[in-house]
Order: structure tokens, then sequence, then C-alpha cells
């Protein structure tokens, strides 16, 4: 008598605790914008100084992602994430303490490379050798909106928070609490890459074919602007909905809810983004099963960028900025899911973390300019227009990088010349 074989399962501890993982530091990660106007209030800084601390964050949370990626391939999954987690309370507890511009921004820095330990580049990575190929894009999506939940409560409780508490107060918090999510690190327990289809290969020569593969190459291009735009909304959109938005009517719905000023809407916008970016990374993975990567990823550079056109083409209310957020949120991190599996169809999973580590350096050195720009361009003209039509640009650029990526998997191995 046959017994029938159990399908693989798409749910696992491993995608659990890297989800959960994932959503608390993303949550915290994506608070920083709420944290803007006070700290340049209390010390009089210009826009541009706290700016510049979050864009140092995000640039080397792009550098850390490959590092961390080459720790997880060489010293395990969760030595690089408890690493990692360690940098990132670190670098909370020092900012709390830290009193000048240069400080914030040395400190920063601690942060991202926290941030890149427990983030998309080692978890993604792990998830996938974890998850079945023909569950492993929708494991990638699920992953990714795990930190778009964190994303859905991090800047409303931080908003609430600095209402009862001081600034340097609640960044302690975040530190505890991501400490306590180390506590999950046991469970990232994933089977080597390799398999007969991916035949052990040294990190350097997997590294110099990509480099020298053009759809490589224009997939690290393309995700600069995905960067630019994710990381200047995030550390910049609730201070521009608190300057620019029009008056929330004292009758109104938003009103009711609670929403009675646009310094309370700013922050509730980006949980919008948040929970809107849950159904669109799931769709996205799901999508990707199915259709060309790359066709989608130009796709949701286009919708990005029409709706960023749109918006800033209109006046700014209450009600635009709540549409915004969630046409935006619905395409946020859906490219993650894209990229990522991308990267892991065309060469493979044995050293995945790296290789999108790498494309993620991009991602972040896109970030660094958004973030930066966003304060610099503010102190020069007073307000974010013309750095908004910056990324509106670079996103359309990046929609035209991805048509030409080849999708088909490359070689386990080329003979030397």
């Amino acid at each position: 008598m046959r017994h029938a074989t159990a399908s693989p399962s798409l749910l696992s501890p491993v995608l659990i605790a890297g989800s959960l993982i994932l959503m608390i530091g993303f949550s915290i990660r994506a608070s920083f914008g709420v944290f803007q106007i006070p700290i340049a209030n209390e010390f009089g800084w210009a826009r541009a100084e706290f700016s510049l601390a979050i864009a140092l964050q995000n640039l080397a949370w792009g550098f850390g992602q490959p590092i961390f990626g080459t720790i997880s391939e060489r010293l395990g999954n969760r030595a690089a994430v408890l690493l990692g987690g360690a940098l990132y309370a670190l670098g909370l507890v020092l900012s709390a303490f830290a009193i000048t511009p240069g400080q914030h921004q040395l400190l920063e820095i601690i942060v991202g490379f926290g941030v890149a330990g427990t983030g998309f580049g080692v978890i993604l990575g792990v998830v996938g050798r974890a998850t079945p190929e023909k569950h492993r894009s929708m494991a990638m999506g699920i992953a990714t909106a795990a930190g778009s939940a964190g994303q859905v409560f991090g800047a409303p409780v931080a908003e609430i928070m600095l209402g009862y508490l001081a600034w340097q107060s609640v960044f302690l918090i975040f530190a505890g609490v991501i400490l306590l999510a180390m506590f999950a690190v046991p469970f990232l327990n994933a089977p080597d890459a390799e398999g007969p289809s991916e035949p052990a290969e040294p990190l350097g020569r997997v590294l110099s074919r990509a480099l020298k593969d053009p759809s490589y190459i224009l997939i690290f291009v393309g995700f600069f602007s995905c960067g630019y735009q994710l990381a200047f909304i995030t550390a910049h959109f609730p201070a521009m909905v608190t300057e620019m938005c029009g008056a929330i009517a004292p009758n109104g719905m938003l009103a009711a809810l609670g929403i009675t000023t646009t310094s309370v809407l700013g922050a509730v916008s980006i949980s919008v983004i948040g929970l809107a970016n849950i159904a669109g990374t799931i769709t996205a993975g799901w999508l990707g099963a199915r259709y060309s990567r790359k066709n989608l990823l130009a796709g949701i550079y286009v919708l990005r960028t029409l709706a960023a056109a749109a918006f800033i083409l209109m006046p700014i209310t209450p009600v635009t900025v709540l549409l915004f957020s969630v046409v935006m949120g619905a395409l946020w991190l859906a490219t993650v899911p894209l990229t990522a599996g991308l990267v892991a169809h065309i060469w493979g999973m044995r050293y995945m973390a790296t290789l999108y580590g790498i494309v993620f350096l991009s991602h972040q050195i896109g970030g660094f300019m958004g973030v930066w720009l966003g304060g610099k361009m503010y102190d020069l003209t007073g307000d974010y227009t013309l750095v908004w039509w910056i990324g509106i640009g670079v996103g359309a650029f990046s929609a035209i990088v991805h048509l030409p990526v080849r999708e088909n998997r490359a070689p386990a191995a080329v003979a030397a010349a």
C-alpha cells in the first residue's frame, strides 16, 4: 500500500522566527522620522543635521549587509543576527546620551550595522534556504511583510511615547525591545544551500561571475531608487505632512479617531504605508512565483512614479496623504521579495545573502541620498518639493533599467580562460 508523501510546508519555525525579528527591528527603524522634529527642536539644529544621522544609518546598513551576509554564510545565521542585535541595541543606548550632531551621526552608523545584521539580507537568506523552492517566493513575501507589520505600529507607538517620555527614554526602551527579539534567534536554523544543482564554488569566483554579469549590474543600479524613495519618505514624510498638509477638520472622521493634528497624521501615514504593504509584499511574493520578476519590478517602479507625481501635483490634504499612503504602501517593500527572489533564481541560494547584500548596498546608497538631500534641500528651499521630484525621476529610471535583465539561471561555473 502506497502512502502519500506530505507536501513540504510553507510555514516553518525559521519563517516565524525570522518574521518576528524583522517585525521588531523594522518597527523601530520606521519610527526614526518621528524623532526628526523633537530632536532638532531640543538642540536647535538645522533639519539637515539629524537627517544626515539617519542618512549615515542607511549607508552603514547598506555596507553592513554584504558583511553580515558573509558572516552568516561563514559563521552561521544565528551568529550574524546576534551580533546585529547587539550593535542595534548598543547604538540606541549610546544615542540616548548624544548631545551633538556629530555624536548622533557617528552612533547612527552603529545602529545601521545593527539593522543590517537583523535585516533582510540575513533573514531572507536563511528563510530561503529553509523553504522548498515552490514556496520560496511566497515565504520571502511573508517575511518582508513582517517588516511592514512592524512599521504599522512603530511610528505611532513612538509618537504616543513621545507624548509622555523624553526621546532619550524612548531610545532606551527600544534598545531593550531589540534585545528581547534575540530570544527568537535559536529557531533560525536552516540547511546548507548547497545541493546537486549548486556545486560548491568559492565565494570569490561566484562574486566575480556576478559582477561581470550585466543583469546583476542592472539589478544593482535599479535598486537605488527604491532606497531613495523609501528612506526619504520614512525619514521626512512625517515632518512634511506636519508642515505642508492642510488642517484636519475638527468635526471630521479623522478627528473622531483621535487624529487631530498633522503631526499625528504624519506618524499615522507611516503606519498606513506599513499596513498596506503587508498585502502588497505578500501579493508580490505570490506573483513572483508565477510571472517574470523583472517585469513585475518594472511595473512597481512605474506605479510608484505615477503615484508620487500625482501626490505632489495636487494640494496636500489629509485625504491625499492617506490615499498616497495606501497606494505607496501597496508598492512599498514589494520590490524586496522580487529582487531577492531574482538574485536567488539567477545565482542560486548558496551565496544569496552576500549577493543580495551587495545589491542592497545600492538600495542604501539611494537611501542615504534621499534622506540627506531631503534635509539639505529643506534647509535651502524651505520645503521638500524639489527632492520629491528627484525621487520621481529616479523611480522612472529604475523602471527602464529592469527591462533588459535576463532572468535565466546563470551557469554554476565557467571554464577558466
